[in-house]
């Protein structure tokens, strides 16, 4: 866990949920499973700083905004819970190229057997 300056909040990074991942990128042969799972999901030493009205930040960027995670409350231990936005995150679609071919080559490697 990240050691907390005064007034900071606890965070935790997870896969999507309904609200991030409906209508995002999803190349045929990928199982949509795939779609919810964040490069940076179960990260948990990090912390956010909410702004001067209370509010914690809306979003989370990680590589220069090239993939973003949207906050979603809080969960049991008060932890500010961060969720992949897939639909947000500008390398999503590049991942989702590259995860198609991993599972391409699977089938083929499957079907030559």
């Amino acid at each position: 866990m990240a050691t907390l300056l005064r007034g900071e909040v606890p965070a935790i990074l997870q896969p999507a949920g309904t609200t991030q991942y409906q209508g995002a990128y999803c190349p045929p042969g990928v199982p949509f499973k795939e779609v919810r799972r964040g490069p940076f999901d179960g990260k948990q030493d990090i912390a956010v700083r909410p702004d001067a009205d209370g509010e914690l930040p809306r979003h989370m960027t990680f590589g220069n905004g090239a993939v973003v995670y949207e906050y979603d409350g809080r969960d049991k231990q008060q932890r500010a819970v961060y969720r992949y936005a897939p639909r947000l995150s500008p390398s999503h679609q590049g991942v989702m190229d590259g995860v198609a071919e991993v599972y391409a080559e699977h089938k083929l490697k499957k079907e030559g057997q």
